[in-house]
């Protein structure tokens, strides 16, 4: 299944495709020491190595995975950060998000802003009804995006995830179409 990534317009920020143009971020990212432990960025960056990250967020789309998309400023194009809807799950009517920005992007809301718009267009339009996400106990600013984008803390998964070498415990959020549409 072949998805096509839209570009969706958020406040200040734009989301888009994956474009060779985005290695600069592909460089800073696999920089930061934990962004390369928890997803696929190279923990050593060669143009090469950019390249091919950037090749398989298409394939990701291409081979119907889900959908990855770049978080830039709308005033400058600056690519700050990813965000991505994984449909592994949807089958059983979930699928899972998972986001980061560069660490000189840190701060402005990017990452929440993009959890919100990916989450409300998962929602009206591909009309999935639970969406989820995970975040290490300790990553405080990641759960603050998460719940300031409708997620509710549900649980520490023990052992969930191998991260830089050893299981790691993940808190689960989930936000479910149902309740985030309704009015007050």
């Amino acid at each position: 299944m072949n998805l096509v990534v839209p570009t969706l317009v958020a406040g200040d920020f734009v989301l888009r495709p994956w474009e060779m143009a985005d290695l600069p971020l592909v460089r800073e990212a696999s920089a930061d020491p934990y962004i390369p432990l928890i997803t696929t960025v190279p923990p050593v960056y060669s143009p090469a190595e950019g390249e091919a990250f950037v090749r398989r967020q298409w394939t990701r789309a291409e081979s119907g995975a889900g959908y990855p998309f770049v978080i830039a400023r709308r005033r400058d194009a600056r690519a700050m950060g990813t965000i991505g809807l994984w449909l592994r799950d949807l089958p059983e009517g979930r699928a899972t998000l998972g986001y980061w920005t560069a660490p000189s992007s840190r701060g402005e809301g990017a990452a929440g802003t993009a959890l919100a718009a990916v989450s409300d267009w998962a929602e009206t339009e591909l009309r999935i009804p639970r969406l989820q996400l995970l975040v290490e106990p300790w990553n405080a600013a990641s759960a603050r995006t998460a719940e300031g984008a409708g997620f509710v803390r549900e649980g520490v998964l023990r052992g969930w995830q191998e991260a830089g070498g050893e299981r790691r415990d993940m808190v689960m959020y989930g936000r479910l179409a149902a309740v985030s549409r309704r009015t007050p």
